[in-house]
């Protein structure tokens, strides 16, 4: 049981709340699990699959060792294409950035494509408490936005939400019919919403899945056009990225355009890859180069290499703790595996509980498109914060008990013989989820009648 202070988030009791709803958890897992099939089957129909994931992984080698010379390149040629580029420390240097470009132009309504940058700085916050109507336009971050919750996953933002939930939600804000859940019809009304939003929008926000050193271009990628339809009909474009979304060669986005979409959903590639090199005649464009830790992650041996991560998703829907435990468990804006990853070098004591929010069985590093050694990297993360003293007690201790316990032969073998007995002689007590939290979602399995060892020396000396 943990005795983690109540203030501080706990992905078990998070999970425990989501598993209460039993159909909505097993349906929450089975639809990850399909989109995991999908992308199977994409990456098979590829013969050179494991190259691209090699060349990949090694271009993004490259942009990390060499970060600072790419992005002064970039810059260079970004401002020669008349993007005015601006630097942000962190979150709120970042936000600032953004309402003063807002305030010059004296705009009050703005359409944001999807950009978990913007999320991780709590962008859409910050500018409605100055006053400004901040509209998502990414079909399922609308729906989360009107929801009023963090989007869940960052490729399917509202995955946690079952159609007739949407419905109730399109009815209580955008007038839909009561009771209606037809998917067609939900997207239907969506769009003619967010149409009128993009006609009186007179500025876009974007993200950047990837920005090319050689030319000071950048590429966005999505499935419903609407980064394409705001930025061309507003006067203002602003992109916000993370430094580290840099690659060096045009030529180099065959490759990672290649992985993404079949990594994230099992698409051959997204409908929409948009590349912005300068703004249109009339238009201004502003770039944000976002650094918020990253630097910091950049200087950590263990942990450098989840810069890689190109945000497909893919660790996400593979990992058996994700599906079952759905996404704010995570209280963090990246959930899952990389999320466990990247949250901890944010603050340590907030987010001490994730990398224990994983069981190591690899699946996240099998299909990470840019080979991050992912569950390595969450096991290096345990390490560290029980070295820092950010677990539990209850769990320090416990840990300290054990390696005892398996440091000593005798002492084990008297543990091992002491467990088997008590789960014969008292079956009810192993079983009981209150005193045995390993109980909690399992049948413990009937005792043995001997162990290996004793098994083995008997066996041996017939011999």
């Amino acid at each position: 049981m943990s005795n983690r202070n109540t203030t501080t988030p706990d992905h078990a009791a998070a999970s425990a709340k989501f598993l209460l709803d039993q159909e909505r958890a097993n349906w929450h897992d089975q639809a990850l699990w399909f989109i995991r099939q999908k992308r199977d089957v994409t990456a098979r129909q590829i013969p050179d699959w494991e190259q691209l994931r090699n060349a990949a992984s090694q271009i993004k080698q490259n942009v990390l060792a060499n970060l600072d010379d790419y992005l002064i390149q970039f810059e260079k040629k970004a401002l020669e294409n008349g993007i005015k580029v601006h630097w942000a420390a962190d979150g709120a240097e970042h936000n600032r950035i953004v309402l003063d470009i807002i305030q010059k132009h004296g705009v009050q309504k703005l359409v944001k494509s999807k950009s978990m940058l913007t999320e991780e700085c709590h962008l859409n916050d910050f500018l409605t408490s100055n006053g400004i109507d901040v509209v998502d336009t990414d079909l399922g971050e609308r729906i989360v936005q009107l929801a009023k919750e963090p989007p869940s996953h960052i490729v399917l933002p509202s995955i946690h939400k079952r159609k007739e939930e949407v419905g109730e939600i399109f009815h209580q804000h955008l007038g839909t019919e009561k009771g209606a859940s037809d998917p067609a019809y939900l997207t239907e009304s969506a769009r003619q919403h967010l149409r009128e939003k993009f006609l009186t929008a007179d500025l876009a926000i974007t993200g950047v899945n990837f920005a090319i050193a050689e030319t000071g271009g950048l590429v966005v990628c999505t499935n419903e056009g609407n980064a394409d339809m705001g930025v061309h009909l507003a006067k203002v474009h602003i992109a916000c990225m993370g430094i580290e979304k840099i690659i060096p060669k045009a030529e180099h986005l065959g490759v990672f355009l290649r992985l993404l979409a079949r990594s994230a959903t099992g698409q051959p590639i997204t409908t929409y890859s948009s590349h912005f090199h300068k703004p249109r005649a009339g238009q201004e464009m502003h770039l944000v180069l976002v650094d918020n830790g990253r630097s910091t992650q950049l200087g950590r041996p263990h942990f450098y290499n989840s810069l890689k991560c190109i945000r497909c998703g893919a660790c996400i829907n593979t990992c058996p703790v994700y599906r079952r435990s759905g996404g704010h468990s995570y209280h963090n804006t990246i959930a899952g595996p990389i999320g466990a990853i990247l949250a901890p070098n944010a603050d340590m004591r907030k987010n001490a509980d994730l990398p224990f929010a994983s069981t190591l069985c690899g699946s996240c590093t099998n299909v990470c498109p840019v080979k991050i050694d992912i569950h390595n990297q969450l096991y290096q993360w345990r390490q560290v914060l029980v070295q820092e003293g950010h677990v539990p007690k209850s769990k320090a201790q416990g840990m300290k008990v054990m390696a005892n316990v398996l440091s000593n032969p005798r002492l084990y073998r008297v543990a091992g013989k002491s467990g088997r007995l008590m789960m014969r002689m008292m079956p009810g007590l192993a079983n009981n989820k209150a005193l045995n939290p390993w109980a909690k979602q399992r049948e413990m399995p009937q005792p043995p009648k001997e162990s290996f060892r004793d098994w083995y020396l008997k066996n041996r000396s017939e011999k």
